[in-house]
């Protein structure tokens, strides 16, 4: 134990199942920060760097060969063209190469009528345009390309304009591009295509509805997908080909990822929402901007990532960036930030230092989620948490690109605690939210998917931090979850639990990947649907409704389902499926919020869940309450009572795996005094 402790250390911290204790390092010289507030100009400067020898980026070459898939993207936009389809989506993960598709679907694309062939680039940011600007160049050296970004004004003349969303739409910018010479209207970062701004833009150019007058549309996004679930349809009619960053990595596109969970000892419980669903920053700040779980973010990053050359850091707000980098040049590190507030002049000559591999690590906040080329990172330290699937895939993709001497990315998750939802890298992946990782590959965790059967997905990992039990007198928890009771299902079983944490209605999960929202007038389903289904790679969720006519039992008549939306990813099927929900059924009868559902539950329930005999006992009002009841019912009805005997054996598994761990605990276990025979 001694040995152990001058290992660890004497304050040790949790650390996915680990127990770390890191040293401060000796002082050395450190870069300077440039660019500090007051507080941050009070941080040490003499302590050491982690940076490798200053390595050149790579310069871009002037030929451009496709790859496959870009090619076959560009043949399915071509082909549902010839079908007579106009407004266009292409699903693309981050380092696909989305601009270079961009530019040559504007070769590949024929003049409209025969004669006006112009095309207009629609971005949200001043880098996406320089870029998409010098691509379009390299492209067409001998066609006009135009810039429409603040003080850069295009004549409207130009063959090619690339433009800023914000630029475009202030006062009448919009008046000098005539709509009918245009051929194609291309939109980077597509998933904004509903704000107002882009609408006020596709309406100048007939695209805010489907119109014979107006050009083609065409949008790219990583993240094809909204908080309400439906709003994109209302631009989008078909998202045409879809390649996700998984694939990418296996075809050798992306880099490949590594990927480690860390308890941060946030408590996101009580933390604020925004408008669109993920957590107010300024509430979430004061959650996770604390000293100690910035210590922790720190060492989770020395026992990690330590040996890494380009780690990016994603922070909530300015005061979380600055103090974050605090806490680790205070630990040796030569950490510099960037957020809106750095003058552009210093983001600039910082983010070229990073770039070329100067220092280590760079914090910052809602800069580097969208198209910032730096495709040396080989880590992206998540100490941002999301409810947004779109963000979280936004964050990992900065560190996916391939660079020369990069082996993998590793993706350190500082996953928190929140009882109902966030959205984490275990999520993404398909896992479980509370799966611990630690340092697993994407191969691994595909591989561990693909083995598990239906039972082993209902039951939570043995690492999942519902009960701790000190192993020995190395303060190694083993964790595991207990079912004490078989209403469970209802309170603890994570297949439920995870649905409520994304939706604030009571979803029930009647069997693998159905889930049902039952109501007096009729139901919901969420089911995944079989891949002959899939119009494109990759999976796809739909929902559907059956509405109930007639209020007394003999009456009710059923109407046939009818499938209202359908979705890339489960968290967007659940927003889709609420907003629909929202539209038909009375809230106080499908929200998990509402008193009733605190109430015992009622005479008719009890007698319902008897007659079916789930369990051996009889069951009482005492039991359970009215809503867990309704649940119960649901899952009944809706073909859920082989479920029951599963979870039943889950329960008694893990009640076996307890006792064997204190039996070896009780068996290892060293005291004063005689030894028992």
């Amino acid at each position: 134990m001694d040995r152990l402790c001058r290992r660890l250390g004497s304050n040790p911290i949790l650390l996915g199942s680990k127990l770390l204790r890191v040293p401060r390092r000796p002082n050395a010289r450190l870069g300077p920060l440039r660019y500090k507030s007051a507080a941050a100009a009070a941080v040490p400067e003499e302590v050491h760097t982690t940076a490798a020898a200053p390595t050149t980026a790579p310069t871009e070459t002037p030929g451009i060969v496709l790859r496959d898939y870009q090619e076959e993207c560009i043949e399915s936009v071509l082909e549902h063209l010839n079908q007579g389809h106009k407004r266009l989506g292409i699903s693309l993960a981050t380092g696909a190469g989305k601009t270079v598709i961009f530019t040559q679907l504007i070769g590949r694309i024929p003049p409209r009528e025969g004669k006006y062939d112009k095309a207009l680039i629609l971005v949200h940011r001043r880098e996406l345009v320089e870029q998409a600007a010098r691509h379009c160049r390299l492209a067409y050296p001998d066609r006009k390309v135009e810039i429409e970004m603040g003080n850069t004004h295009a004549s409207g003349d130009g063959d090619i304009i690339i433009a800023s969303v914000k630029s475009i739409v202030s006062k009448d910018r919009l008046e000098k591009f005539n709509p009918d010479h245009f051929k194609l209207v291309l939109v980077d970062e597509a998933h904004h295509i509903v704000a107002q701004s882009y609408l006020t833009a596709l309406t100048h150019f007939n695209l805010d509805t489907l119109s014979p007058k107006s050009p083609i549309l065409v949008g790219v996004s990583a993240t094809f997908a909204r908080f309400d679930g439906l709003k994109l349809g209302s631009v989008i009619d078909h998202i045409v080909y879809h390649k996700d960053y998984m694939d990418m990595i296996d075809e050798n596109w992306l880099s490949n990822a590594v990927f480690t969970t860390v308890r941060s000892e946030a408590d996101l419980n009580k933390v604020k929402k925004d408008k669109f669903g993920d957590f107010a920053l300024a509430s979430l700040s004061q959650a996770v901007n604390t000293d100690r779980i910035n210590d922790i973010t720190v060492r989770a990053w020395l026992a990690n990532a330590e040996g890494r050359k380009s780690t990016l850091v994603f922070c909530v707000d300015v005061a979380h960036t600055t103090e974050l980098t605090m806490a680790f040049r205070r630990r040796g590190i030569d950490a510099r930030f960037i957020t809106a507030q750095t003058p552009k002049a210093v983001r600039g000559e910082q983010l070229q230092s990073f770039k070329n591999q100067e220092f280590p690590v760079l914090v910052n906040c809602g800069l580097f989620t969208e198209g910032t080329d730096i495709p040396n990172i080989d880590c992206v330290l998540l100490a941002r948490p999301t409810r947004s699937r779109n963000l979280l895939v936004q964050m990992i993709g900065r560190g996916l690109r391939l660079f020369p001497g990069k082996k993998d990315c590793h993706i350190i998750d500082m996953v928190a605690t929140l009882e109902t939802g966030v959205i984490s890298t275990p999520t993404l992946l398909g896992l479980h939210p509370d799966e611990v990782l630690q340092n697993q590959r994407l191969s691994d965790i595909k591989g561990k998917k693909q083995s598990e059967t239906p039972s082993d997905r209902q039951q939570p990992s043995s690492e999942v931090p519902d009960s701790e039990v000190d192993f020995d007198d190395e303060n190694i928890k083993l964790t595991f979850t207990k079912y004490d009771t078989i209403y469970d299902l209802i309170n603890d079983l994570k297949s439920d639990k995870h649905i409520r944490s994304l939706s604030r209605y009571a979803w029930v999960r009647v069997d693998e990947n159905r889930y049902i929202l039952n109501e007096t007038t009729g139901w919901l389903t969420i089911d995944k649907a079989p891949a002959e289904e899939c119009e494109v790679a990759g999976e796809m969720w739909t929902v559907d409704y059956v509405q109930i006519y007639g209020l007394r039992e003999v009456q009710k008549k059923y109407a046939k389902p009818r499938r209202v939306a359908v979705a890339a990813d489960f968290e967007g099927c659940v927003r889709s499926a609420d907003t629909f929900a929202a539209t038909v059924f009375e809230n106080r009868n499908i929200s998990v919020r509402q008193a009733w559902r605190r109430q015992p539950a009622t005479q008719p329930q009890l007698d319902r869940l008897n007659k079916a005999k789930i369990r051996s006992g009889k069951i009482l009002a005492s039991d359970l309450t009215r809503g867990q009841a309704a649940d119960l019912i649901t899952k009944l009805k809706h073909g859920g009572k082989k479920r029951f005997s599963k979870v039943m054996k889950t329960r008694q598994a893990a009640e076996i795996k307890a006792r064997q761990f204190e039996e070896l605990k009780r068996r290892t276990e060293v005291k004063v005094g005689p030894l028992q025979q």
